[in-house]
């Protein structure tokens, strides 16, 4: 797994794909992130601004490949295995920019009230709940579901805000915790949200590599 980890990771930089994701993420943040404002409520910004950043980054990840290559890789790990190695490259890169973004937001922002530590935990867990939720809707936005790029491009935009409003969300709970923290200045780490994000993450995956290996 680890080869292909790599495998996948340095298609990734060398395309340079993930460059346009990275600038949406870092317009969002210049954009809804001020220095000196309520850290907690940065916090819940910049991990919703996440989700989508994490869908269109594994969705990236998803289709790099030209099919003879997406061939060769199949034959020689697994079709499933391929697949996974993707769905983790997608992810991975997605949290750890959030994570750069939660301590540099955690740096600049407001803390009276909201001691670094508690602030940065709650951000961190946070913003792994929104970019493991977006991981999942860029799973199921993409192949073997749908293979049609019109199609696929539009279940991500609609499965990213859906996934930030529908009451239930691992993404939405997250967000909801870090702002109301920010109007009660009490930190209260989303872990519920988190464990949630993780297992939908975890079943979404394990759903399309099993489609995977049926259906190509």
């Amino acid at each position: 797994m680890t080869a292909l980890l790599r495998y996948q990771s340095g298609l990734l930089l060398r395309s340079q794909r993930w460059l346009a994701p990275l600038l949406l993420y870092a317009a969002f943040i210049g954009v809804g992130v001020q220095a000196g404002e309520p850290v907690l409520g940065a916090l819940g910004f910049t991990a919703a601004a996440l989700l989508p950043v994490s869908a269109w980054t594994v969705r990236i990840c998803l289709t790099q490949e030209p099919p003879a290559a997406r061939g060769v890789v199949a034959a020689a790990a697994g079709r499933g295995r391929a697949h996974l190695a993707a769905l983790l490259t997608g992810a991975a890169w997605p949290v750890l920019v959030g994570t750069v973004a939660v301590l540099a937001v955690t740096a600049i922002g407001d803390r009276r009230g909201v001691t670094a530590l508690a602030a940065a935990t709650a951000g961190l867990l946070g913003a792994l709940a929104c970019a493991l939720t977006g991981a999942a809707v860029g799973a199921l936005a993409s192949r073997p579901f749908l293979r049609a790029p019109g199609w696929s491009l539009a279940a991500l935009v609609l499965g990213s805000l859906l996934a930030l409003v529908t009451t239930g969300s691992p993404a939405k709970h997250a967000m909801t915790a870090l702002v109301t923290g920010a109007r009660t200045a009490t930190a209260d780490p989303p872990w519920l949200a988190c464990g949630g994000a993780l297992l939908l993450a975890a079943a979404t995956a394990a759903l399309a590599c099993r489609s995977t290996a049926r259906l190509e």
